[in-house]
């Protein structure tokens, strides 16, 4: 009898260490939360365990060292994932390292610091990404022209820009003007820039951008949506340049503006015109409008691209996911015109029907930015003042990947591009 019990505990000891080795989070279709698992893995950064992201293993799963501290916190998230041991983990990666499969392992290092450019004053709208960073339960900083202005970008890795009108035009937006929100935005925005001695709110936002462009070319990854994507570029064209009606400043526009812009300052657009005049609509020809594009939402869809995770590691990592198809969704700014984007732009996704880019990345100085389209990717109209997304309604949202795609991106060990 004591033989048979010592066999029995022998054998549970073999299972346990080293059979439970390794926890693997996957991210196909299986997943329950796709959304909190990346939140899981920036815990387990935070907690100072290496991540190893597997693009495009079974839509690009996580994998970690098991612990009790770990497994317990994935249960309390509600995230599936699976119990390896070495041997079996051994296999899996034996099967990424093969050159004839389209997978590699990208090591998670340090959890980003992450910063939220966005007005401290209440808001008519949400914000996409402070809606998942705060179901991910991933923690971030908000900051604005203050904090920008006073070099505080240093401090973080990763900044994401809140959909703002960096032209200082207020959104070129007429049928809201007498609303509460929007006297005191403008109002918030003029007092800051007098208070660091701005004649203009334009003026400061030039100010605000270019410290943003020296943080990317510093090193920073900068990721943008809606209006925060060309009215970005479009200030930095305009350097020293007034595209700014006088209904907005006081004085009038630079009749020479368009033959002044430097489309050399800019990020992703070149040869772009902007719109001088208050009857025009949108910021510039860059936006791809929503009386341009001929789609509605029962087939507004853009496709993914597919990138060489062992060759093109920056794409491949920002494209994970479980579905190569997204449901379109609008904004201020929903899609950019194909031949306003810069040669040296990776394109990640496109609607074919409408010939636009939806996501975008590029690299400047040693820093990289992501631009994407649109508002909120699981409410194709939102509207100032409408009640905010339930992302628990939500939570293997393809759309809202893409985002959190991004935030892991700057934790990676950097590897060189190849192609």
């Amino acid at each position: 009898m004591k033989r048979l019990t010592l066999i029995v505990v022998c054998f549970f000891l073999m299972l346990l260490p080293s059979r439970a080795a390794q926890l693997l989070i996957p991210m196909d279709a299986t997943q329950r939360d796709h959304l909190k698992a990346y939140g899981m893995a920036y815990w387990a950064l935070q907690n100072e365990q290496e991540v190893d992201w597997l693009l495009n293993y079974n839509g690009g799963s996580f994998s970690c060292r098991h612990t009790l501290k770990l497994e317990n916190e994935l249960v309390v998230r509600g995230i599936s994932y699976v119990v390896l041991s070495d041997a079996q983990y051994k296999d899996i990666l034996s099967q990424i390292a093969n050159p004839e499969v389209n997978m590699e392992v990208m090591k998670l290092e340090k959890a980003p610091r992450i910063a939220i450019y966005s007005p401290k004053i209440k808001q008519p709208w949400d914000d996409a990404v402070m809606l998942v960073l705060t179901y991910a339960e991933i923690p971030y900083t908000v900051v604005y022209d203050e904090e920008v202005l006073a070099g505080k970008l240093l401090q973080y890795d990763w900044l994401h820009l809140h959909h703002e009108d960096f032209t200082g035009q207020y959104g070129r937006s007429l049928r809201h003007r007498n609303e509460s929100w929007y006297q005191a935005q403008k109002q918030e925005s003029e007092g800051l820039a007098k208070q660091y001695g701005y004649g203009k709110v334009s003026q400061m936002k030039l100010g605000v951008t270019t410290k943003i462009k020296e943080f990317v070319l510093g090193g920073g990854f900068m990721f943008a949506m809606c209006s925060g994507t060309d009215t970005y570029d479009i200030a930095l064209a305009a350097n020293g340049v007034d595209i700014v009606e006088a209904l907005f400043d006081g004085d009038g526009v630079d009749p020479q503006a368009q033959q002044k812009l430097d489309f050399s300052n800019t990020f992703a657009f070149q040869n772009f015109r902007v719109n001088l005049s208050i009857e025009d609509r949108g910021f510039s020809t860059i936006e791809n409008s929503r009386w341009e594009r001929g789609l509605s939402e029962g087939n507004d869809f853009f496709s993914l691209f597919t990138f060489s995770a062992k060759w093109d590691p920056i794409p491949a990592m920002l494209t994970q996911n479980h579905e190569t198809m997204i449901k379109g969704f609008m904004g201020q700014t929903t899609a950019f015109k194909k031949q306003y984007v810069k040669a040296d732009i990776t394109i990640m996704g496109e609607t074919k029907m409408a010939s636009e880019v939806r996501y975008l990345n590029g690299t400047v100085g040693k820093g990289t930015f992501t631009f994407y389209g649109g508002h909120d990717p699981e409410d194709y109209w939102h509207m100032p003042e409408e009640e905010s997304t339930d992302l628990s309604l939500h939570p293997n949202s393809p759309g809202y990947r893409l985002i959190l795609n991004n935030v892991l991106f700057p934790a990676a060990k950097k590897k060189k591009q190849k192609t």
